[in-house]
Order: C-alpha cells, then sequence, then structure tokens
C-alpha cells in the first residue's frame, strides 16, 4: 500500500476502534512518563555545545582542580533593629545552622560553624566566608552554606529547607533563602501552575469558538480531543528523552501553547473539509477519504513548514534554543501524526454527529463557507476597488508598530530599541519566595549580594609569583572603582603552579548575575581591566555564570542572521515549488516580516521598561511584568513559531486562490473567491490561537508573558491585516504577474498541496452565521 496523508486516513476510518485504542494507550503511557519524569527532565540552566571563552575557562579550572563542582544557597534571618545582639535571636540563628548541618551531608557539604563567629574563625578567610555577618543595622545575619553542585542531588533539599523557612519564619523573624534550588523550584512552581491556568482558559475559549464555527458539539469538541492528545504525548516524549537531556523549564508551557494552537488548527480545517465533501453528498467513509486527500495533505505541508522554519533553531549551539526547538518540533510532529490517523478514526465513528448541527444554531449555518455578496466577498472586492489605499495605509501602520523595535537609545528613555538579555530576578514577580529573598539581601546586605556569582579570572601560564602578584594586585585595582565588583577574593593557585583563579563577587545592580548590569560589568573586565593588568592577548580567560550568559548573546546574536536566512531562503523555494511563482513568495515573505516586525515592536514597547508613560500604564492594566531587557531567545525563536504558523494561512489561502485563477484566469475573482472561502475559518482558527497565546501571556513570569503576547499579536496580525487587506490589495495590483515563474525554472515539479477532488454541483451556501451582511 502506498503510504500518503489519503491512505492513512481511508486506513485508519476502516479501523477506527483499533486506532483509538493504539492512541489511548500511548496516552496514558505519555501521561505516566511527564509524571514521574517531566519534572525531574526541566532545568533553569543553559548549556554550550561549542567552545565560548567560559567554558574554555571552566575546563582549565577542571583541569586544574581549581573548579570546584559545588554550588551556594544563601540564607538570611530577619529581625528587629539591633536583633544580632539579642540572645534569643542568635539562638535561632544558631538553630538554623544546627538543622541545617543535620541535612544530608552528601548534599550540604559545608555549614558556618556558629554566630558569631569565634577570633579563630573569623582569622579564617574560608571559614569567613561563609559567614554569619550581622547587617550594618544589627537587623539581619547572613550565612553562606555549601552544596553539591548536582541539580538532581540539591533538589532533595528543596522540602527540608522549606520546613526550616517556615520553622523560622515566626513571631516578628523571617528566614529567607536564596540559591540554585530554590529558585528553580520557584521558577518550576510558577510555571506549573501557569501552565494549569494557561490550558484551562485556552480549552475553554477554544471549545466556545469551536461551537461557533461548526454549530455543532461533537464537531466542537473533537479538535480538542486533538489538542489534549497532542500535549500529552508530548509531555511523555520529553520526560523520556530528559533521561539523557535537560530540557527549558519552559518547554512544557511551550508544548500546551502549541499543542493546543497547532492541534486544534489542523483539526479545524480537515473536520471543515470533511463537512464540506458530506454536504456534496458523499458518505462517511468517502468523505472522511477525500478530507485525506485534501485537507490531511494540506496539514501535512503545513506541518512540515513549521518543522523546517523550527529546525534552524537547531543549528544555534546552546541548549536553550535546541530544547525549545525540539519541544515545539515534537508537538507539531505529533499533532501531525494525530491529524494523519486519529482524526479521521473519530471521524469514523461520530460520523453525521460531526455534521448535523447542534444546539448552537440549530439551522445548520455555520463559518466554513462564505457565498458571493457575504461579509468576505464584500471585504475582499472592497479592498481590491482602492488597493492602493489600502496597501499603503496597512504597511505603514505595520511599520509604525515596528518602531520600537528599531529606535535607537534617546536621552529621555523612550524609544530604546529592544535590549536582548535575560530578565534576572525582574521576571519573577513580588511575592514569590526567591524574589523576596533576593530583595531582603539587597537591601540588608548591599556588598555581600553579589556572592552569589562571580566573575571568574583564570590565569593560564602564571608566571613568577612575584609577577603574578603585581598582576592581581593591578586587576584589583582596575576593579576598585567599578560599583559592579565587590572586593575580588584571594587568588587560588593549582598544585602545579601553572595556573591561578581570582574570583571577583557582583555587587550593586549586577547583583543580579544574569542582569544586564552584571553583563556590562563582565564585558568591561575582559575588554578593559584584564588588558590592562596581564596585557593584550595575555590568554587569561573570564568566566563564571555571568561571563556564561554572555557568551550566549554573542552566540545569538552571530546565529540570528543566519537562521532568519536559512529560514527566510527554504520558506521562498518551498512556496516558489508549490505556487510555482516567484512572486507569491517573494510578497508572503515580505508580509510575514512586516507582522513578526509588528509584534516584536510591540513587545518592545510594552515589556521593557524605560518607554512612554501610556505604555507602562497598558502594561500594569494587563498585569504584565515591564524588565530591563527582552528575553535574548525571544527574537529568533518567535520568528521561527512564527513563520511557520503563518504558513498555514498562506498556503490555507493562496492554494484556493490558485485554484480559482487556474480555472477562471481572472486574478481579482481568484481572490475574492479565495477569501470569501477560507476567511471565515482562518477567522476561527486564528480567534483560538490569540486566545490560547493570550492564556498563556497571562501567567507570572516575564519570559512567559512576552512569549504569549508576542504569539498573540502576531497572529491576530497576520490573520486580520495581513490575510484579509495587504493580500488582496498587493494581489490585485500585481495581476497576473502573481504567477510569474522565469522559463528557468518551468522545470520545478508541480506540487498539488491540497489534491483533487472531484467537482459535484452543490446548492449556494448559505451566508455564515455570526457574519455581519
Amino acid at each position: 500500500m502506498k503510504i500518503n496523508p489519503e491512505t492513512l486516513a481511508r486506513a485508519s476510518s476502516r479501523h477506527a476502534w483499533r486506532t483509538v485504542v493504539i492512541w489511548a494507550v500511548i496516552l496514558v503511557v505519555g501521561f505516566a512518563a511527564s509524571g514521574a519524569l517531566l519534572s525531574s527532565a526541566l532545568t533553569t540552566d543553559f548549556d554550550f555545545t561549542n567552545n565560548p571563552e567560559a567554558i574554555r575557562a571552566q575546563t582549565l579550572l577542571q583541569q586544574k582542580g581549581l573548579e570546584q563542582d559545588v554550588t551556594p544557597e544563601t540564607f538570611v534571618m530577619t529581625g528587629a533593629p539591633g536583633a544580632a545582639t539579642d540572645p534569643a535571636f542568635i539562638q535561632q540563628v544558631n538553630g538554623a545552622l544546627n538543622d541545617i548541618r543535620a541535612l544530608d551531608s552528601n548534599v550540604v557539604l559545608q555549614v558556618p560553624s556558629q554566630f558569631p563567629l569565634s577570633q579563630q574563625d573569623q582569622a579564617n578567610p574560608q571559614i569567613a566566608a561563609l559567614g554569619p555577618i550581622a547587617s550594618d543595622d544589627g537587623s539581619a545575619v547572613l550565612f553562606n552554606v555549601v552544596l553539591i553542585k548536582d541539580s538532581d542531588k540539591t533538589a532533595t533539599l528543596v522540602d527540608p529547607l522549606d520546613a526550616i523557612q517556615t520553622k523560622y519564619s515566626t513571631g516578628g523573624t523571617n528566614f529567607y533563602m536564596l540559591g540554585e534550588p530554590t529558585s528553580t523550584a520557584d521558577f518550576k512552581k510558577i510555571s506549573e501552575d501557569d501552565l494549569k491556568k494557561g490550558e484551562t482558559i485556552g480549552v475553554v475559549v477554544a471549545i466556545i469558538v469551536l461551537l461557533i464555527v461548526f454549530g455543532s458539539l461533537i464537531a466542537g469538541v473533537t479538535p480538542i480531543i486533538m489538542g489534549i492528545f497532542a500535549i500529552g504525548v508530548a509531555f511523555g516524549v520529553v520526560g523520556l528523552l530528559g533521561e539523557v537531556w535537560r530540557w527549558s523549564f519552559f518547554v512544557p508551557n511551550l508544548i500546551s501553547m502549541m499543542g493546543l494552537a497547532v492541534g486544534i488548527d489542523y483539526s479545524l480545517f480537515i473536520v471543515s473539509r470533511y463537512r464540506e465533501e458530506r454536504h456534496r453528498g458523499r458518505d462517511n467513509l468517502e468523505a472522511i477519504g477525500m478530507s485525506g486527500a485534501t485537507a490531511n495533505r494540506a496539514v501535512f505541508f503545513s506541518g512540515f513548514t513549521v518543522v523546517i522554519a523550527l529546525a534552524g533553531m537547531l543549528l544555534v549551539p546552546t541548549t536553550i534554543f535546541r530544547g525549545l526547538a525540539g519541544g515545539a518540533i515534537i508537538v507539531v510532529l505529533i499533532s501531525v501524526a494525530l491529524s494523519m490517523t486519529l482524526l479521521p478514526a473519530l471521524m469514523a465513528l461520530f460520523a453525521d454527529r460531526l455534521v448535523k448541527p447542534g444546539v448552537v444554531f440549530g439551522r445548520g449555518r455555520t463559518l466554513e463557507q462564505g457565498r458571493m455578496g457575504g461579509f468576505w466577498d464584500r471585504e475582499s472586492r472592497s479592498v481590491m476597488k482602492h488597493p492602493w489605499a489600502y496597501l499603503i495605509v496597512t504597511a505603514l501602520f505595520l511599520i509604525l508598530l515596528s518602531v520600537p523595535y528599531w529606535t535607537q537609545s534617546r536621552p529621555d528613555g523612550v524609544g530604546q530599541g529592544m535590549k536582548k538579555g535575560f530578565s534576572g530576578i525582574d521576571a519573577i514577580p513580588d511575592g514569590i519566595p526567591t524574589k523576596d529573598a533576593f530583595n531582603v539581601l539587597v537591601a540588608k546586605f548591599p556588598t555581600q549580594s553579589g556572592a552569589q556569582s562571580t566573575a571568574q579570572v583564570v590565569i593560564p601560564d602564571a608566571n613568577t609569583d612575584a609577577q603574578m602578584t603585581q598582576q592581581i594586585q593591578a586587576l584589583d585595582a582596575a576593579v576598585a572603582n567599578d560599583s559592579a565588583f565587590a572586593k575580588p577574593q584571594p587568588p587560588q593557585t593549582s598544585q602545579d603552579g601553572t595556573t591561578a583563579l581570582v574570583a571577583i563577587p557582583f555587587a550593586g545592580e549586577a547583583t543580579d548575575s544574569q542582569s544586564q548590569a552584571a553583563v556590562d560589568a563582565v564585558t568591561r573586565l575582559r575588554d578593559d581591566y584584564v588588558p590592562q593588568a596581564f596585557g593584550q592577548d595575555s590568554g587569561v580567560l573570564v568566566g563564571g555564570d555571568t561571563a556564561s550568559t554572555k557568551d550566549f548573546f554573542d552566540v545569538s546574536d552571530q546565529y540570528t542572521p543566519i537562521i532568519i536566512l536559512l529560514v527566510l531562503g527554504l520558506s521562498f523555494i518551498l512556496l516558489t515549488v508549490v505556487f510555482r511563482s516567484i512572486v507569491v513568495p517573494a510578497k508572503a515573505i515580505v508580509m510575514n516580516l512586516l507582522s513578526v516586525g509588528a509584534a516584536y515592536g510591540l513587545i518592545t514597547l510594552i515589556f521593557q521598561r524605560g518607554g512612554p508613560s501610556w505604555a507602562a500604564s497598558i502594561a500594569n492594566a494587563l498585569n504584565f511584568t515591564q524588565v530591563q531587557a527582552i528575553e535574548s531567545w525571544l527574537p529568533l525563536f518567535l520568528f521561527s513559531i512564527l513563520f511557520g504558523l503563518s504558513m498555514d494561512y498562506q498556503v490555507f489561502l493562496l492554494s484556493r486562490i490558485r485554484e480559482e485563477y487556474d480555472k477562471t484566469l481572472d486574478n481579482a475573482e481568484a481572490v475574492a473567491y479565495g477569501l470569501r472561502t477560507t476567511g471565515g475559518i482562518i477567522t476561527g482558527a486564528a480567534v483560538i490561537m490569540v486566545a490560547v497565546f493570550a492564556a498563556f501571556a497571562s501567567g507570572r513570569i516575564a519570559a512567559l508573558q512576552e512569549m504569549g503576547f508576542g504569539l498573540a499579536i502576531a497572529v491576530f496580525l497576520d490573520a486580520t491585516i495581513v490575510r484579509s487587506v495587504l493580500v488582496p490589495s498587493a494581489m490585485k495590483l500585481l495581476g497576473d504577474r502573481n504567477w510569474y515563474l522565469p522559463t528557468w525554472l518551468q522545470w520545478l515539479p508541480k506540487v498539488d498541496v491540497e489534491g483533487h477532488s472531484a467537482v459535484v454541483e452543490v446548492p449556494e451556501v448559505s451566508e455564515p452565521a455570526g457574519v455581519a451582511e
């Protein structure tokens, strides 16, 4: 048997129960795997698959025995002013120290002895570095605990530490914790809570829209079933792969967004075509076969284009890009597989219940098909009467929306352009333990708060002791006047004496190691201070967490134009082959860039601090968190996702236009036909996507807010302004030139995306429900 979308649809519909049972078993296994493995497969860290400076520094430290596989956890106990001298408060501090010391000694490696420190301990730099120390006003005591650098093992401490925090946060005393295990736990909890909220809102809105689109309860619920299957199976796959690969904690939210949006989208197109075939008089199985030969083919092609767009991110040598791309690709491929097999099986089982209208409209009125004189027909013809005016106004509008993304910094702080980085602690809402601990740490111990992270200056091929001491002193002097750094720690030298390490803690605004201030500090260290102290081309490396962050930004900037050109090039080639035209793909790329640029501009305007006050007011009204920098991975990620998703609408609309043009050779009539036959479905699909993405934008983590908002606004602009105004106006102006293909490209194969269906005379379809006359 030749395997293609049509044969898969026919085979699945003939063996409907068997297909459903197989997918049900897969879903159960997926839920079981995700429940047992997904949480441990997620991380807030990222890594490189190439060898930037921070990785070279880390490798050298490991080779020379200077890299300790440990991570600090910082604790702050606060009370009334002067509490640090109160015996009762001191007893509580020591009680907390004893409780932490009693935890697993294989994970908790070093705990301070007591508060206050004995004179002997104060004289030992290594012991004194851990604390405890009192704040200037005596209202707080800080101490550090050294943990093993193993996220799986430190995760086991979260619950015991929470219990200790609760125990000592009573009677006017508060106990705060800040470090990798507790911060990761907070991020995951927020992400999981937001995931549940987003899924709930998205599913409810999708059901309402689908009921309006189809006018049938069964037809409306079927795409939801597909979305749930796609999410559940994808979660299981990610959980299983997490045994050998760590995923960003954003991935579950991304899978839910994409699973609902794409799974419902594809099902909407296929079920609509199935109902159309049934209305033409075909029996159930034959209608499924014909929808498999047409809509299923289009879905397969659309899914393929989405995967191609996402696959570009796999080239970026960082785990966060590859993880996000991998998660999205997995759920898209599963959605396509479900559309090819499970959906035809469900259509075979539901049969007439998919076709007959339910209680919503009661007269079979749907948004599936427009008619001449209907809303979409009038809208397209109105645009084509004044194509220049509509084209210029809408294009200028989209360009205007993109201005905040491009505008350079100005002294008044308005129009700064998009700053890319990691929002760090800004991404966490107030009231979350990690955020509260950070704020207390900065307020009570401004010179100590940078101890959470350091810039690691690695000196290979160390010179004589006297020379190295002189160079390190020069480095100390160079950073002494930089408020982003605290006093450098005493240098450490490898046993063979060939390598030295100078750790410089961050301070002030650079305390958040992922902040732009910290990244800028590392840049100054690499470009200015190290060359001043050690000379140019000295081979001295600057590593550490913040240095890794800077290298991540540099890698992202380096690969972004490469990926964009790759995606644009592949999209152009693909659309050229499909539509046998070089004008249509060029126009599609320009229009997609306009909608993506507008989304970038609105993200910058709404989420980035320093913009106009009215934008900040909108952000506050929508409960969005404004940050210093937009997540550096977001622009490239959004570009890949949106370019792939936009092809769904592009192919769905243009294939109908091309089909009619081939019949009539009347360009304007073909455009009107394409819009009136697809406008309702595209609108319904876009409303669902916007609702799903907006639901996830209502979460509490800034990065997910930016992602959901950007996807929602871009899809909205793409499905409204681009598809209903820009496309008809541009195609009207270009006329027959839309389908120009140079003679030297006539050898290209003819690809019929939606296949062929026999022409059946049918009566004119009534006016779509819910569409204005």
